[in-house]
């Protein structure tokens, strides 16, 4: 199939998501004002909360179901919650969902004060609060993601999937670089981390608040189909699994080890930063006469962090998109993997065997740079899911995807928690590293090019 020209490439761009952000369609601008306003919240928190379990008197094992505990989350939670919106109709789901997610943030909040918990004679630290609030936290998540795919497909021609699902994630990924930025101030406002990240948690609940209103009163609800769509339950999904398109096949399984992968060891990255390294920053910067200290704690240090990887990632996605339209979308995504494999062994041994003659802080800084660039294949992974559906089909396509990948997933954190736990964090890191290249290298041999592309 011949490729289509690259015209009309500004409909697309990074800089056109935010002009055109101004003329979106009503509903659509609801959407992305509370995708927006959720995004900062839980980008503020996610990545700090397995510092804040620690804090509140969790082990690295438990660390470890946590991240296991979101895995179920993020598995389960999307067929419900299309079920609840078909009964309910969008507006009064998006409503729920939105409050439901704010709640979870002010359950963070108020974790440290609830206290311990006995259960069955076992008595929890308040760190337990942390998983309650993820339960309610993730709400807002569920709604949305096949059909945010169908949209950018049915909206996007075959030969410009990649580019325009750079154009809708540049829009998100902006929240993910402010919200790490801005928690990272905000903790470094009070010594101790328990009382600093509550700061971040609260302007979290403002957000989630914002969002809910945004959308509630933004949105028109006089199209909404209330009480129909019923939900065909366990025969539907095992038909839309039947039915997955076959180029799918091999992306899903390379897809899976490299999230596995990922999953093992991704809570925490954060504690290699602020317990491994304890990668904090004491300096003074003078410019002429004048001169100001900077005292970062590692907590705060880490989302700096956050920010240098969010940058490359806004900075690449773009134009990685427009490789593809030239290079086909598989070599960019086996880029993405390859990043996601090897980050974890750069993070963990890479300031060690650099120490000599790199500070601490410059090699984690250009690791997280490394990190940015598995975003760049982000773009191209979405348009490779979407692209073979047919027309009208997307959006069971990427939620069937997302359900079996997720599901498998599941175990994930609660393995690399074991391994960091009993064994070591060297090791936890060196095992996911090894499966997420395996990954990495299946999808290299057996993947298939979306024909478009082709």
């Amino acid at each position: 199939m011949s490729k289509q020209p690259a015209a009309d490439s500004d409909d697309t761009g990074p800089l056109a998501t935010f002009r055109q952000f101004f003329a979106l369609e009503r509903d659509v601008l609801a959407v992305s004002l509370a995708m927006f306003a959720f995004s900062l919240g839980f980008q503020m928190t996610s990545r700090f909360l397995p510092e804040y379990l620690v804090a509140l008197g969790a082990s690295g094992f438990v660390v470890g179901l946590f991240g296991t505990f979101g895995n179920v989350i993020s598995a389960l939670y999307p067929y419900p919650g299309g079920a609840v919106s078909d009964r309910l109709g969008s507006r009064y789901a998006l409503t729920l969902f939105g409050l439901l997610s704010t709640a979870g943030f002010a359950v963070w909040v108020i974790a440290p004060s609830l206290g311990a918990v006995t259960v069955a004679g076992v008595t929890l630290d308040p760190w337990i609060w942390v998983f309650v609030g993820l339960a309610l936290a993730q709400a807002w998540k569920s709604f949305g993601l096949g059909a945010t795919f169908a949209v950018v497909k049915q909206a996007t021609d075959p030969s410009r999937l990649a580019a325009g699902f750079a154009s809708t994630e540049t829009f998100r990924r902006t929240a993910f670089l402010i919200g790490p930025v801005l928690a990272a101030f905000l903790i470094d406002l009070h010594p101790s981390f328990t009382v600093s990240f509550r700061y971040a948690l609260a302007a979290a609940v403002a957000f989630g608040v914002v969002g809910t209103l945004a959308q509630h009163v933004l949105y028109d609800a006089s199209g909404d189909t209330v009480g129909g769509g019923r939900f065909a339950g366990v025969s539907q999904t095992r038909s839309d699994l039947r039915e997955m398109p076959d180029p799918l096949k091999p992306l899903l399984i390379g897809d899976t080890l490299v999230r596995f992968a990922n999953g093992m060891v991704y809570v925490f990255f954060v504690l290699v930063v602020t317990q491994v390294f304890a990668a904090g920053v004491e300096t003074t910067i003078g410019v002429g006469p004048v001169s100001y200290a900077v005292d970062l704690s590692p907590q705060a240090f880490f989302g700096y962090l956050l920010g240098v990887e969010m940058t490359v990632a806004l900075l690449t996605m773009a134009p990685a998109a427009k490789l593809a339209e030239r290079v086909g979308l598989k070599p960019v995504v086996a880029l993405g993997f390859f990043v996601y494999g090897a980050f974890p062994v750069a993070l963990v041994y890479g300031p060690e065997l650099l120490a000599p003659v790199v500070p601490v802080q410059w090699t984690l800084g250009l690791v997280f740079a490394f990190s940015g660039l598995r975003f760049a294949g982000l773009p191209s992974h979405k348009a490779l899911i979407v692209g073979p559906a047919a027309q009208g089909a997307g959006g069971r396509v990427t939620g069937t995807y997302y359900l079996l990948r997720n599901t498998l997933v599941i175990p994930s954190a609660a393995v690399g928690g074991s391994l960091w736990a009993f064994v070591s964090p060297g090791v936890a890191f060196a095992v996911a590293a090894a499966i997420g290249l395996a990954g990495t290298g299946y999808f290299l041999v057996f993947g298939e090019e979306f024909e478009a592309y082709a």
